[in-house]
């Protein structure tokens, strides 16, 4: 029975053992990983870490940027906030640091490297001692049979008395080291729940450390939003409209009232207004400039082509076009309607239906366009001209279709709708409207600036601004805007003769009885050009070889600048 019990001691303490090395490399390992994660320099003061630390050198630096640019710019404000807070950050995780120290890594560093290496030395001079007592039994058993006694008697002498003094000392000190063994290793089997709470300590103490954090971030983000809120400068392109009419607090988006308002004192007689392409780096330089909201009317006031390609651009490049996607199809609907009256009735009603800030932004726009024909004998933008280049970037379906269907159907339906919502401005939206309604643009003296620009593309228009233009996110209007250098193009090279067309021969590009069949849809009317009273430049007849529904468009031979601005696919044009 006592042997069975020294054998399931023995083999209790064989697991303990194996136990206290496997916690033993589980403690260390976990001790490293956990002091590579702190950012600060180990077992060092407050002072001296917080000079180490990246959090607090970020911080140091973004103060330093902000004493730099000054409170004045709204970068050197979000900066001096910015630093502010990482600076109260660096000051958490240095509290969290040392927490951390304190109470996880070094007892995990304890327990690894001190508590189990002693209980471990323990066992092995437990070892020591087993041998130095069987040597000693050894010793004292051999002096018995020496001396001839029966091993029931006990020797006697100086010597044999040494020898069992020397047996029953190690014997002892075996004894008293076992109990210290079993009793450490008792206690670490007891202690272990006291080991696990290092790890839930951690957790607890990244939790504050988290949560002061987030509570430091949550308290500087309104002030940081207000501050963004109150500044002046904001972007306006490819932003919706609502958005910017939030930030600006406006009624008109900046970009329309700026150009609408020094178009309306340079340029209601510049021919060719919205159709001929502006030189791309003016385009470029005025975009910037209504970005920040900083434009020097005087400089642009030259330039009305720009500014009327700046309008164009800024309608192109809004998320959702002016007359929204939600009305796409009501707009559609209503050019599709045959009879004049119901079709104005049903334009209103899409009109109506607007929501109140492109309401708004529509109304202003279309009584600009309505004042810009006044002058059409001069500029030559009558209200067909207007809706063929500025219809595609008021109005687009949500979804990429065909571009052949895009090209012809669906732009001449958009056309269909823009023409008479012009033409009839002042029963869409009566009442005399405010142009300028922040007045703070001046009047410059117009000069003709036709001089300096003709159909094609600017001189200073790069590969690279053709190939953005190409793959503008409005490819439609892109397309509008050079159809005509297309034409050009192909006139300037060979003369074209086509048995369908009128037998005089195109000579040079101011005329152009270039026949284009088209499928056009229901309510699409005549457009009269000034200087030509007895054939309209877009004039549609029936196709001798196709049915009825296809038509033949004519192009007045004695207009010398093409006011039709519409791209055609290869297969279309015939």
């Amino acid at each position: 029975m006592k042997k069975q019990f020294n054998r399931m001691r023995q083999l209790a303490n064989q697991t303990v053992e194996k136990r206290l090395e496997l916690v033993k490399q589980v403690s260390h390992s976990t001790h490293k990983k956990l002091t590579a994660c702190l950012q600060g320099q180990q077992g060092v003061d407050v002072d001296k870490k917080s000079k180490k630390l990246p959090l607090a050198t970020l911080a140091q630096c973004m103060v330093e940027g902000a004493a730099v640019l000054g409170d004045e710019s709204l970068l050197g404000k979000m900066l001096k906030l910015c630093g502010d807070t990482q600076e109260k950050l660096a000051q958490e995780l240095i509290l969290f640091e040392l927490t951390i120290e304190r109470d996880v890594t070094e007892p995990l560093y304890e327990l690894a490297e001190v508590e189990i290496p002693n209980i471990q030395k323990q066992r092995k001079h437990l070892a020591k001692l087993v041998l130095d007592m069987d040597s000693a039994r050894t010793r004292y058993t051999q002096s018995t049979k020496s001396s001839g006694l029966s091993s029931n008697l006990q020797p006697t002498g100086a010597k044999a008395d040494h020898l069992r003094e020397e047996m029953e000392e190690a014997a002892n000190r075996m004894e008293i080291c076992r109990d210290q063994l079993s009793a450490d290793m008792y206690s670490f089997v007891a202690k272990e729940i006291d080991y696990a709470s290092y790890f839930q300590t951690l957790i607890e103490v990244q939790a504050e450390y988290h949560r002061k954090s987030l509570e430091l971030l949550q308290s500087v983000l309104p002030q940081i939003k207000a501050h963004q809120e109150t500044w002046v400068e904001k972007p306006c392109y490819g932003k919706p409209l609502e958005e910017h009419l939030a930030l600006s607090g406006r009624d008109i988006a900046f970009p329309i009232e700026a150009c609408v308002t020094m178009l309306l004192e340079c340029g209601m007689q510049e021919e060719g207004l919205f159709r001929i392409a502006p030189s791309a780096s003016k385009l470029k330089k005025l975009k910037a400039s209504l970005d920040c909201g900083v434009l020097d009317v005087q400089e642009y006031s030259a330039d009305p082509h720009a500014i009327a390609g700046a309008l164009k651009s800024y309608l192109r490049e809004l998320p959702e076009p002016l007359m929204t996607f939600e009305l796409y199809n009501d707009w559609i609907q209503a050019s599709n309607i045959q009879d004049q009256d119901k079709r104005l009735q049903a334009l209103f009603n899409a009109c109506e239906k607007l929501p109140s800030a492109n309401n708004t932004n529509f109304k202003y726009l279309i009584k600009f366009l309505s004042k810009l024909t006044d002058y059409q004998d001069v500029n030559k933008m009558t209200p067909g001209n207007i809706a063929i280049v500025l219809g595609p970037n008021l109005l687009w379906t949500q979804n990429d279709g065909n571009i052949t269907e895009m090209m012809t159907t669906v732009s001449l339906q958009i056309v269909g709708i823009i023409e008479p919502i012009i033409q009839h401005a002042d029963w869409f939206f009566p009442g005399e409207i405010e142009f300028n309604v922040t007045g703070n643009y001046g009047s410059p003296v117009h000069t003709n600036h036709n001089a300096n620009y003709s159909s094609m593309p600017s001189p200073d228009m790069d590969q690279m601004d053709r190939k953005q233009n190409d793959q503008s996110r409005r490819p439609l209007s892109v397309a509008t805007d050079n159809m005509m250098l297309e034409f050009y193009k192909k006139d300037g090279k060979e003369a074209v003769h086509r048995s369908t067309v009128s037998s005089q021969p195109v000579s040079h590009s101011s005329q152009h009885p270039l026949p284009i069949w088209l499928q056009l849809p229901a309510g699409i009317c005549h457009h009269q050009l000034p200087g030509c009273p007895s054939s309209p430049w877009l004039h549609l007849s029936p196709h001798p070889h196709t049915p009825h529904a296809s038509h033949r468009l004519h192009l007045c031979p004695s207009v010398s600048a093409l006011p039709v601005c519409t791209s055609f696919p290869s297969h279309v044009v015939h």
